[in-house]
């Protein structure tokens, strides 16, 4: 922990700062989709349009991610995060008095704005404030209280809707965001990356792809997979990513460097991460759905039972926080992944058109468990495999690569569930969800697989010649 750090007010501060940020912009990215109905009826708007709520902020926050955490690494992750957060809260503002549709869309997306500047930076600047030793504990804090905005989102959208107003969705984060900005600019230190001059071509190159990829995406299951707009924002969208990867892999400073890549560590993580959150964000989209739409329980009474999934990390992920800084994080990866994925699989194969809520519970329970065992090792994998200079465009990719996840795994099994099944009736609800959720078990069971492939634990960090990843983590025992 450096000198600055310890005056202004340590790991605590930076821990308490980091999480609530953290919380909320990943709460924004669910929490307006049980309140859509409402929104409807004040605002007006066709479906078109109140879709647009939604994914006009997950558009702008995954498309900006790595550029926001390459801003911060070359003017000031403590400056840049201020600056993120000062905007997300405006922009909350914004949309909570919005006069209409169209304003509200446009709100939601500066939003987005601000969260991709933020996002990235809460775990630089956690890693520059917290011990190496102690790391573990508290990417398990903050890994807890990301996982629980990601999963109660639509609980407490529902609530805010149902008892107080769809406005206060927004509203909730003006307060918080005007306490941190003060606390941030007195508690937390600033810290700089490599001080290479921005990437200009890798950042319209990411942007460009991103913005192509998580369009077709988002706009797939409304718009329909064969869209002239949908197909050209995918098409357009990978070529764009080939070349920004190309770009990578030459180009003297950019953006993200490839050979990051060629780290077991690096690569397998990222790749256990888009899977999982693919499985886990198209589950919840669609079993929060199921209980309210087939079981008949309120927005609230519906978050309520998901508790047992969405509120474990709050418990777990502390502790696995702690035994991966003692066994390693690969083991207690894996192990979280593969008890997710058993876990929407025994969800498969209870749902019905009257399944009570005891047959779900277990299922329920497994899948949060193993939801939190994910949260802080992952966390600790990214920022581990990489050198510290390099650290925040590694949380800005992995970010990135989470969001593209789980806005394919909404599109993906949406896409299957409108296949196999629909709206018509119970059943034929019960008839689509069921193929979605053994896919999404399948997905996160391969997530796991990938989780594997990361090295275990390493017994010295140090760092291979100039120009060369972190080296893969030795094995002893994880």
């Amino acid at each position: 922990m450096s000198q600055e750090t310890a005056r202004r007010g340590g790991a605590g501060w930076a821990l308490v700062i980091t999480s609530v940020a953290g919380f909320m912009a990943a709460l924004d990215n669910l929490v307006v989709t049980t309140a859509l109905p409402s929104i409807r009826r004040d605002l007006g708007g066709a479906l078109d349009d109140l879709e647009w709520t939604v994914s006009a902020y997950t558009l702008t926050f995954a498309v900006l991610l790595m550029f926001g955490a390459a801003l911060g690494d070359r003017f000031g992750r403590r400056r840049l995060f201020l600056a993120g957060l000062a905007v997300f809260t405006g922009a909350s503002a914004a949309a909570a008095m919005a006069p209409g549709i169209d304003s509200l869309i446009a709100a939601r997306a500066v939003q987005g704005v601000g969260a991709a500047i933020m996002m990235p930076l809460t775990l630089t600047l956690l890693t520059a404030a917290v011990p190496e030793a102690k790391r573990g504990m508290a990417y398990g804090i903050w890994g807890a209280v990301n996982g629980l905005a990601v999963a109660s989102g639509p609980l407490i959208g529902g609530s805010l809707t149902e008892h107080v107003s769809w406005h206060w969705i927004f509203w909730l984060n003006v307060p918080l965001g005007l306490v941190l900005l003060p606390l941030a600019r007195l508690r937390l230190a600033e810290s700089h990356g490599t001080g290479a001059p921005l990437d200009i071509p890798g950042t319209l190159l990411a942007s460009g792809g991103l913005f192509g990829i998580v369009y077709g995406l988002v706009r797939g299951p409304a718009d329909g997979w064969t869209s002239p707009l949908v197909l050209t924002g995918l098409f357009a969208g990978g070529v764009l990513l080939v070349g920004f990867v190309l770009h990578g892999s030459r180009a003297k400073n950019p953006m993200l460097p490839m050979r990051l890549f060629r780290s077991r560590a690096f690569s397998g993580i990222n790749a256990a991460s888009l899977l999982m959150f693919l499985g886990m964000f198209g589950s919840i989209f669609l079993l929060s759905q199921y209980m309210q739409g087939v079981l008949g329980y309120s927005p609230t009474e519906a978050g309520l039972r998901m508790l047992p999934w969405t509120g474990m990390p709050m418990i777990v992920a502390p502790i696995a926080g702690i035994l991966s800084d003692r066994i390693g994080g690969r083991p207690v990866v894996a192990a979280g992944l593969f008890l997710q994925a058993a876990g929407l699989g025994y969800l498969a194969s209870v749902v019905t058109a009257h399944a009570s809520y005891g047959a779900q519970l277990p299922g329920l329970i497994v899948s949060g468990i193993g939801m939190a065992l994910y949260f802080a090792p992952a966390a600790n994998l990214v920022m581990s495999a990489v050198r510290p200079q390099e650290q925040g465009i590694a949380s800005g990719a992995n970010n990135a690569l989470r969001e593209v996840g789980g806005a394919l795994g909404v599109a993906v099994m949406s896409s299957i569930f409108a296949a196999q099944g629909g709206y018509e009736s119970a059943q034929s609800f019960v008839d689509g969800l069921r193929p979605a959720l053994v896919t999404g078990a399948a997905v996160v069971a391969l997530a796991g697989i990938a989780a594997l492939v990361i090295p275990g634990r390493r017994r010295a960090a140090r760092l291979v010649a100039e120009g060369e990843p972190v080296p893969a983590l030795e094995t002893v025992g994880g």
